[in-house]
């Protein structure tokens, strides 16, 4: 790798006003990529009338995107800390550009597999290298680094729950369901690329050659444990949203009988939206008062969904997904900021892609388990289950960040 030429430094009130306006541009790229990762859901169904194939498959198309993230994290997801941060975002929104493009041209069980993993793979690269950008961002524009993370976690779960809303609208109100969001997207990721190339770069490039090597974790070991922990909260976290968008359509379909692609849309959008709201309200809280508050919502929450299987409610069911999601998003915010506090700053890319991937590793189990599980029991049994095994990982998960954290104050 060898050294670029930079412009002339800027005054410094200039250079806050562009890493500031840098700053919510990225967030923007950021929260678009997450919604196009999610417009999908309530379009699932589409495609599943129109071309016949079973309930497997689209839990295969659902892994095929887990594996596209986890792949991209572990092959590029810390190359941001050597090559710079927006060169890897501005490829990462050209690769969501082909995935748009691949779902527009080929659309069929092989085509919607192949562009899903490519989709997993732009939003691998980008989630860890967008999240530390944000918080350089932000502190070179003078801000705190609890808005960035707040910006940064609110721009990730926010942007899941708003793909689903704008899909199930889409698809409610258009006569192309299958081609408007796809090209919207495609529209969107052009133009912020462009936008995206004239952010200020936050990463001093090296002149010395470093060899490739895939993604490595290195924290110091005093603080090992605390990761661990931060690892462990971000796995459940994702591990329960995984197994609330698998379930959302079964509840609807298989219990309630309702076939909406609105509602469908919907579900997954309250659990994501309402995390995204929490992690604003909760932001000033003490650390240790998030992760009790965090678990206890999760914990109520989970236990409403449970019980709305039984009832066959849906009010009950959305109302829980929503505390569960409230509870759950805590929980990952504390993951991620409890990761940047304790990596240093040439490795906080990297130490953030090692938490997304272990986060989107415990994402990719539950979908699988409902689709072998719903082969098995009845829905309303696997509903009850998995609501409970939820609730007793997010116990585990929420004891272990409390643990992680006392420690790490005590390693300061």
């Amino acid at each position: 790798m060898t050294s670029t030429t930079t412009a002339p430094t800027p005054t410094p009130a200039a250079a806050r006003i562009q890493h500031r306006t840098g700053f919510w541009i990225i967030a923007l790229a950021f929260l678009t990529a997450m919604a196009f990762c999610a417009v999908p859901t309530p379009l699932y169904a589409i495609y599943q009338r129109r071309d016949g194939f079973p309930t497997i498959v689209l839990t295969v198309i659902f892994g095929a995107y887990a594996v596209g993230v986890m792949l991209s994290l572990y092959l590029a997801g810390h190359v941001s800390d050597r090559m710079g941060r927006r060169r890897i975002i501005v490829a990462s929104l050209g690769v969501n550009l082909a995935a748009a493009i691949l779902f527009l041209v080929w659309n069929d069980v092989a085509g919607l597999i192949v562009a899903r993993f490519v989709s997993g793979l732009g939003i691998g690269v980008l989630a860890a290298a967008a999240t530390a950008y944000l918080a350089e961002l932000g502190a070179a524009a003078g801000g705190s680094g609890g808005r960035s993370a707040l910006v940064a976690t609110f721009a990730n779960l926010g942007g899941i729950g708003l793909g689903p809303l704008v899909g199930g609208l889409i698809a409610t109100w258009s006569a192309r369901p299958l081609v408007v969001p796809y090209v919207l997207f495609a529209l969107l990721f052009a133009a912020e690329g462009i936008l995206v190339a004239l952010v200020p770069e936050t990463v001093e490039q090296k002149t010395e050659h470093q060899a490739y090597r895939p993604q490595r974790i290195a924290i110091p070991v005093e603080r090992r444990g605390a990761f661990w922990a931060a690892a462990l909260g971000a796995s459940a976290a994702f591990a329960v949203f995984g197994t609330f968008m698998g379930l959302s359509s079964t509840f609807l379909a298989g219990v309630l009988g309702l076939q909406s692609a609105l509602l469908t849309g919907v579900a997954p959008s309250v659990v994501f939206l309402a995390a995204a709201a929490a992690q604003a309200v909760t932001a000033r809280l003490p650390i240790a008062l998030q992760l009790r508050l965090a678990v206890a919502l999760a914990v109520c929450g989970l236990a409403a969904v449970g019980v709305s299987a039984l009832a066959a409610s849906l009010a009950l069911f959305l109302a829980g997904g929503g505390v569960a999601g409230a509870g759950i998003g805590i929980l990952f915010r504390s993951a991620l900021a409890t990761t940047a506090a304790i990596a240093g700053p040439e490795r906080r890319g990297e130490a953030l892609a090692g938490i997304f991937l272990i986060a989107y590793a415990g994402m990719t189990v539950p979908p699988l388990l409902t689709a072998v599980a719903l082969g098995v029991w009845p829905a309303v049994t696997v509903l009850v289950v998995l609501s409970t095994a939820g609730i007793a990982l997010v116990i585990v998960s929420g004891s272990a960040m409390l643990r992680g954290f006392t420690h790490r104050l005590r390693t300061r």
